[in-house]
């Protein structure tokens, strides 16, 4: 019902307030949902785009390894430090308002990475664009759960899953793709101008089709709990990701010394905000329902695999098999293609199968290690794209059995009035997860690399994040047995 049809069938005009409170909040048409999707696919393709690019940004710009890492690490640790506030604003001013924003802003800050003239600015542009991408990113979530219920809601939470699974193998397809065609002698830049036609086709179609949605009751922004938070976030990531290529200096043990500390302090802070009536960035209460806890518990560790693999394996194929961009990007499409697939059956298999369709998904992805490490032992360094795809097939088909259904459970016992704070939460957590993964299974690659060569550093990290898919697979025996 517009707001013109409530004037006309009400018999005292209300007070702007008063409509607010009474107009129901129209439904997410099918179109608006693709539009949402699509915003969503932007900050989660721009992760994994670089990878594959990094050897000629290297090259154009003199970047150097230290300056490389903080065009993938600035971008990563903005987005993650923001995420959870991105979420507040959407839902004190309103999601379609901070998603167009989001989109703006993106959409610039993509052209200025993409005109960026040496490796400074793109360093600059990047931390400007991951902040972006936390204002854009929440909205997504919160407008689903806002404007959607019962199935439709279960559809549309698992193709956002799958967006973002999808989203993340074909960041590196279409980067290489784009480096190797060199539209108009662009490079690498047309890996970030790819996005502006974008993200203007999206702001156009999103003012249009989605739907305004707000907290019907909005709290005001936790200062302290959002500086603490950021605090962490640095203090944990920053290090993490730069520290190797810097030469681990002073300054990368101090903030890591400094985590433990903010952490706890952040803690402490939120359980006082919440205990005081106020409401916290993250209320503790939020991370006390069950679903939200056994699913983000699940969200952490597939993350860090997900994101350390795409990362290695970008790094493997190009310096060990000596795979061009395209090549490189090319080897990941059986991956893109089984995810997209798997990730559509996703819900008439959870009502079937229950938590067995996450179970089996991880076991499956853990095949697909498998299979990768005996292709690599065998084949290495004569391996084709063809060699490599039953195993990325298999990595593919397991990967979108789970990180939908976890998506899902994770959302599904959120109340509404914190969609986006619930939202930016989990986002927060795979964002994290992500940027860990390329710190921890990066580094323990980059690490073996002169000693063991490309072979066996690269079996040592995935035979690595083949102990984290166990782990994974145990913890999914703690979701609920059925999902609705």
């Amino acid at each position: 019902m517009t707001e013109t049809q409530i004037q006309r069938t009400t018999p005292a005009a209300p007070t702007p307030a008063a409509r607010h409170r009474t107009a129901p909040t129209p439904l997410l048409t099918p179109l608006g949902l693709l539009t949402v999707l699509l915003g969503a696919a932007l900050p989660m393709i721009d992760f994994f785009i670089v990878n594959v690019a990094l050897p000629t940004i290297d090259h154009d710009l003199h970047a150097g390894p230290a300056l490389l890492e903080m065009v993938v690490a600035g971008y990563g640790v903005a987005y993650a430090t923001m995420l959870v506030l991105g979420g507040r604003l959407g839902d004190i001013a309103g999601r379609r308002r901070l998603f167009l924003w989001g989109l703006a802003t993106f959409g610039l800050t993509s052209l200025a990475c993409g005109l960026a003239p040496d490796a400074w600015t793109l360093v600059i542009a990047r931390v400007a664009q991951g902040a972006a991408a936390a204002l854009l990113l929440p909205q997504v979530l919160a407008t689903i759960q806002a404007t959607t219920t019962g199935k439709r809601r279960a559809k549309a939470v698992s193709l956002y899953g799958g967006t973002a699974g999808v989203s993340s193998a074909v960041g590196q397809v279409l980067g290489g793709l784009l480096v190797s065609v060199d539209l108009a002698g662009t490079g690498w830049r047309a890996v970030f101008l790819v996005n502006v036609p974008i993200a203007v086709v999206a702001w156009l179609l999103a003012a249009r089709t989605v739907p305004e949605t707000r907290s019907p009751h909005p709290s005001r922004v936790d200062g302290p709990g959002t500086a603490l938070l950021a605090t962490s976030l640095i203090a944990l990531l920053l290090p993490l990701t730069e520290g190797r290529a810097a030469g681990w200096p002073v300054w990368s043990w101090l903030l890591l010394a400094v985590f433990p500390f903010s952490a706890a302090a952040f803690i402490a802070v939120e359980r006082r905000a919440e205990r005081s009536g106020r409401t916290p960035l993250v209320p503790p209460s939020l991370l006390r329902i069950p679903s939200v806890h056994s699913g983000l518990s699940m969200m952490i560790p597939f993350s860090v695999g997900f994101g350390g693999f795409m990362f290695v394996v970008a790094v493997a194929l190009q310096t060990g098999l000596r795979y061009g961009p395209l090549a490189a990007g090319i080897s990941l499409a059986p991956l893109c293609l089984a995810f997209f697939l798997a990730s559509l059956a996703g819900p008439r298999l959870v009502q079937r199968f229950g938590r067995r369709v996450v179970i089996t998904g991880s076991l499956i992805q853990g095949a697909g290690l498998l299979a990768l490490a005996l292709t690599v032992h065998a084949g290495w360094p004569h391996i084709s794209v063809m060699e490599l795809a039953p195993s990325m097939t298999m990595l593919g088909i397991g990967q979108g059995m789970l990180l939908p259904v976890v998506v899902r459970i994770v959302l599904s016992e959120l109340p509404v009035a914190q969609a986006g704070v619930g939202g930016g939460v989990m986002v927060t957590t795979q964002q994290s997860g992500l940027a860990l993964g390329v710190a921890t299974l990066g580094t323990l690659f980059l690490a073996l690399l002169p000693s063991a060569g490309i072979r066996d550093a690269l079996l040592a990290a995935v035979l690595t994040q083949l102990l984290i898919v166990l782990g994974t697979t145990l913890l999914g025996f703690r979701l609920p047995r059925t999902l609705s």
